[in-house]
């Protein structure tokens, strides 16, 4: 796809320089630090500059993928064809009103967590830990240690590819396993609402304290990674099925299964999209080879090969 100058020109005029980039590495925006590059990386500031980018786009033509902080996605080496949007510092505001938490989609998963414990408020204790943005974290459901993003969520606001804002109530948000409306209609995620329960600031802080302990223990942290690369499968646990297959240290290219855990695809050390694909498929054919049960990537694969 050959860079559009107007397009380009028009960006800039509405995002400034400093939010605007061409020809942009993934690798610089992602939790993997792996990817090729985007034709155009744009971060807006709010919501109406959203939905003002979404118009110039459609006027334009030009694809889009939406993006929260990088984590849980594998950008592949040739990059991302058209726009990626990116939220940041100024989408990541968090507002307390009695029970309910009003947090901007750039915000990281662990602030809105940290923010409503001290608050006072329970039910996001799950998410001390999980690695991903705010807005991330509804279009996946991510979960953790038995919590969901579906049982906080009670409304979203989203920018629709005409520049329209949508509001979406709880009972139409389809969350299920690792899903939810917005993996099908493309929109962008801008805000969303939490109601939580009145709890106790100190036993909040401790069941948090628990988890990131539990979590510092036992997962990869100090290598970059997406997050856990595969769904859990009915039944079972990724990580054991993998390291009962014998794959502990397995490596292709500077891709490697974590010897920590071994529900993590790391990169040890300027890994490629290709890598972590060829491992990941020889994880899915080992494993069932050996068990009989089918693997699926939890990570989002986005771009070109």
């Amino acid at each position: 796809m050959s860079l559009n100058q107007d397009f380009i020109a028009a960006a800039k005029e509405l995002l400034g320089e400093e939010q605007f980039y061409v020809n942009e590495p993934m690798s610089r925006h992602t939790t993997f630090n792996i990817g090729g590059p985007a034709d155009y990386l744009l971060f807006p500031s709010d919501m109406e500059q959203v939905a003002k980018i979404f118009v110039l786009l459609r006027d334009f033509d030009i694809p889009h993928t939406v993006l929260g902080n990088g984590s849980n996605v594998l950008v592949l080496d040739k990059g991302i064809r058209g726009a990626v949007i990116k939220f940041h510092a100024p989408m990541s505001y968090k507002q307390c009103d009695g029970n309910k938490i009003v947090a901007g989609a750039g915000a990281y998963l662990k602030h809105v967590s940290q923010f409503a414990a001290e608050n006072g408020l329970a039910g996001l204790e799950f998410a001390c830990g999980i690695p991903g943005s705010l807005g991330g974290a509804v279009f996946m459901n991510a979960g953790a240690y038995g919590g969901e993003m579906k049982n906080v969520v009670t409304q979203v606001k989203t920018v629709a590819h005409n520049g329209n804002i949508i509001t979406y109530e709880k009972d139409e948000l389809d969350f299920g396993y690792r899903h939810s409306v917005f993996q099908h209609n493309g929109q962008a995620i801008c805000e969303i609402t939490m109601e939580l329960e009145p709890g106790d600031r100190e036993e909040i802080q401790a069941k948090m304290a628990d988890f990131t302990q539990r979590r510092e223990s036992k997962q990869p942290l100090e290598l970059p990674s997406a997050g856990s690369t595969f769904k859990r499968p009915q039944g079972y646990f990724a990580g054991t099925l993998i390291d009962e297959t014998g794959l502990k240290g397995l490596q292709v290219g500077g891709a490697q299964i974590s010897t920590k855990h071994a529900g993590f695809v790391v990169n040890s050390g300027n890994a490629t999209a290709a890598d972590v694909l060829s491992l990941i498929k020889e994880v899915q054919d080992r494993v069932y080879a050996k068990n009989g049960v089918r693997l699926f990537p939890e990570v989002r694969i986005i771009g070109e090969q």
